[in-house]
């Protein structure tokens, strides 16, 4: 049997589907190959995983928005489990192209949960975002929290997906866990992310973009622990048991918050990427952008005790590894 990876040419898709096929299980990868990044990159990362598992893995360039190309790519392959991290990201970029995530988080997503209630698959584990938490207060976030006033198109897109999640476990019973990532990084990551940002305008001795005027705090999540978590969510459906789960459901369907729970000040991340890189950052102070939150901390009190997850690495071991892997990427 095989598992699908949506949005395998992605950060997270990569490095989850690299694993799956390191354990020896059978990968469908899909990914439309956008233009909201370099396609560079993404077909870089798609090289990397058929030169290192060979058959093993298969990648198709496919938009999962189109349900017809989808069911006819999949009509010959019978899938064991869904893991869905295909999605238009970006905050800031949801007020510039609000009609990409209503096609891929929207329409996409029903087409995902359609597919895993024809199929009856295993398990659908499927990408949701911290950033459903909106302008909330209370530290840290956790699933118990309200998210009905989203503060970025892209975070309303996000919750509505747990929410359609939510309705098909109810009524079909398919098995499904929703992740909140909280701001992953590492080696392979995304070029519109702050860590990628800083570390090339570092190097090239230009000024960071440092919003709120360095007021900031992130879960800064590496790479490596968000994997064990999505695979060990993988691994672990949730039963159909009528037990209240987390996120609050009755039905087979938990929301976890997955991120490093230890938040960092935006300015102490900047110190460590200096010293990792070997020079001095120069800083341009900017207001607050819209769609943005000060800050982010995720309470994992729930998949710790369900699933076990435990990350381990903090940005100064975390950081480092990025910056190495950028600057072998980039032959600097």
């Amino acid at each position: 049997m095989t598992i699908l990876v949506t949005g395998a040419a992605g950060f997270i898709g990569m490095a989850v589907a690299d694993r799956l096929l390191a354990d020896g299980r059978a990968v469908i990868g899909i990914d439309n190959l956008n233009d909201y990044y370099q396609v560079s990159l993404k077909r870089d990362r798609i090289a990397a995983l058929e030169q290192r598992h060979g058959k093993l893995f298969t990648f198709a360039e496919l938009d999962f928005a189109d349900m017809p190309a989808l069911q006819a790519l999949l009509a010959d392959h019978p899938i064991e489990a869904i893991v869905h991290l295909g999605a238009q990201a970006g905050v800031r970029y949801s007020l510039i192209n609000p009609h990409a995530y209503v096609r891929s988080n929207l329409a996409g997503h029903v087409n995902m949960l359609e597919l895993a209630r024809e199929r009856r698959v295993r398990h659908l584990v499927y990408a949701s975002s911290s950033s459903v938490y909106g302008g909330n207060e209370s530290l840290p976030f956790r699933v118990e929290d309200r998210t009905d006033h989203p503060v970025s198109l892209y975070a309303a897109t996000k919750r509505a997906d747990e929410l359609m999640s939510e309705t098909y476990a109810h009524l079909f019973r398919v098995p499904m866990t929703g992740l909140r990532f909280f701001t992953v990084y590492g080696p392979w990551g995304r070029p519109d992310m702050a860590m990628w940002i800083f570390t090339q305008k570092i190097l090239a001795g230009e000024a960071i973009p440092v919003f709120n005027h360095g007021r900031m705090q992130r879960d800064f999540t590496y790479i490596d622990d968000i994997v064990a978590g999505v695979i060990g969510c993988l691994d672990s459906p949730p039963g159909d048991d009528g037990a209240l789960k987390a996120g609050g459901s009755r039905a087979p369907h938990r929301l976890y918050n997955i991120g490093n729970n230890r938040p960092e000040e935006l300015m102490h991340l900047i110190a460590v990427l200096e010293e990792a890189v070997g020079r001095k950052a120069q800083l341009d102070f900017q207001p607050m952008q819209p769609g943005d939150v000060p800050a982010t901390f995720a309470d994992i009190s729930a998949i710790a005790q369900d699933i076990g997850f435990a990350p381990t690495t903090g940005i100064e071991s975390g950081v480092p590894r990025f910056v190495n892997w950028y600057r072998d990427y980039h032959r600097l």
